[in-house]
């Protein structure tokens, strides 16, 4: 972002009150800064993810399929929106993390305690979606 540090700190720690007569700049608190970092923040994630978004897009999907996307399911199913954000991404993939570890503690866990005692057993059949987690928390260097 081409801004000059002493302007985003300006920007980041007052606002302007524009009144009938005059433009008033008050100072924040250190929590009312803080919010603005975080506004800040959010917006920019928000627009980093749709613009890769949009490039993935212009490079995976083939216009002639009648559907094409990249889900992430959470624990109630996919949610049907035009568009999703990055803040959706988020929510989906903490409620997958949550849904990973209820997975962990009732069917993996118990299914090899099972197998370590030598107690007979029928196999619970359940979707794992580690692999697609895998792929998110994966920290990898670019180029």
């Amino acid at each position: 972002v081409a801004i000059e540090p002493a302007d985003l700190s300006h920007a980041l720690c007052t606002r302007r009150l524009v009144t009938r007569d005059d433009v008033v700049t008050v100072p924040l608190n250190r929590e009312q800064s803080g919010d603005s970092r975080d506004a800040l923040a959010k917006a920019l994630y928000g627009k980093l993810f749709s613009w890769l978004v949009e490039r993935c897009n212009e490079k995976l999907v083939d216009d002639s399929a009648s559907t094409a996307f990249v889900g992430i399911l959470d624990i109630f199913g996919f949610e049907q929106f035009q568009t999703n954000s990055f803040e959706q991404l988020c929510i989906n993939y903490a409620n997958e993390r949550l849904q990973q570890q209820f997975n962990w503690d009732i069917f993996k866990a118990e299914q090899a305690e099972y197998e370590a005692e030598g107690i007979e057993w029928q196999a619970i059949e359940f979707v794992d979606n580690q692999e697609c987690l895998d792929l998110i928390d994966k920290k990898s260097s670019m180029g």
